[in-house]
């Protein structure tokens, strides 16, 4: 509907300007307000087996021995995602979707439950993507509850991974995580498409940047982002990576609540 797209652009421009802003003042995405936090790399959690491992729909895969990336979308979903749906369908590609909720969970439900009904990785991206290592607890919490809650009711399951926006977290966020049995989830790539809409250069900044065991971030929200995916799949299987889902990338392990996962 014409409408609901002219709303989304905005909610998209908006979330580039803020994006380009933060990465001008030195607030780069590239793991900001995380050099100084422990982190646990996807082979160090493959190295603790868990009791249970929940595997996506599209067969089990041990990343002990496949060369593993795993592809993240944040933001959505958009008028976007069904499009994008359709190519990680066709290409039996499964995915990790860290959704925002307002504007977005609320906006599109159907989308979501497709994406849990396909075998994607449902995530949380917090409500509003107000900058966690900013606000009071009870507004980190809040962030965090909102868009739990609404995915449960769509998809009948709670997160258990979310993704800090520009990838800021401390002590504090990570406490409240564990709290409510949330992981925190990085990344190796970044194609920084909020800054081009060139889909030949994003896919370019993809494949320069991958490696075995990667987190690809990309965002759904931009115009620029889903045409590029065809291409970035083709040629990493070329490459002979197999894709998988932030779960399955830690299997046998398991994200742990509070943990801050990247490679």
């Amino acid at each position: 509907m014409p409408s609901l797209t002219r709303k989304t652009t905005r909610t998209g421009n908006a979330f580039r300007a803020a994006a380009v802003l933060s990465a001008a003042a030195g607030l780069t995405l590239a793991l900001s307000g995380c050099t100084r936090l422990d982190t646990t790399a996807p082979s160090d959690a493959r190295a603790h087996p868990a009791t249970t491992v929940q595997a996506a729909g599209y067969g089990t895969v041990d990343c002990r021995s496949a060369k593993c990336i795993a592809l993240t979308f944040d933001a959505g979903p958009s008028e976007n995602s069904a499009r994008l749906l359709d190519i990680l369908k066709q290409k039996r590609v499964p995915a990790t979707f860290f959704l925002l909720g307002k504007r977005h969970i609320e906006k599109y439900p159907e989308l979501v439950k497709r994406m849990a009904a396909e075998g994607h990785e449902v995530a949380s991206h917090t409500w509003d993507h107000k900058i966690l290592t900013q606000i009071k607890p009870d507004e980190i919490r809040d962030e965090l509850k909102r868009p739990n809650d609404a995915i449960e009711r769509l998809t009948g399951r709670k997160p258990t991974l979310m993704r800090p926006p520009q990838g800021r977290t401390n002590d504090t966020v990570n406490e409240i995580s564990k709290e409510m049995g949330l992981a925190e989830v990085l990344w190796s790539v970044t194609a920084k498409d909020y800054t081009t809409n060139d889909s030949a250069l994003i896919e370019k900044r993809v494949l320069d940047q991958a490696s075995r065991d990667g987190i690809i971030l990309l965002h759904d929200i931009y115009p620029g982002t889903v045409p590029a995916v065809p291409g970035i799949i083709d040629a990493l299987k070329e490459r002979g990576y197999v894709f998988v889902t932030v779960p399955q990338l830690l299997a046998p392990g398991k994200a742990e609540p509070g943990k801050v996962y990247r490679p």
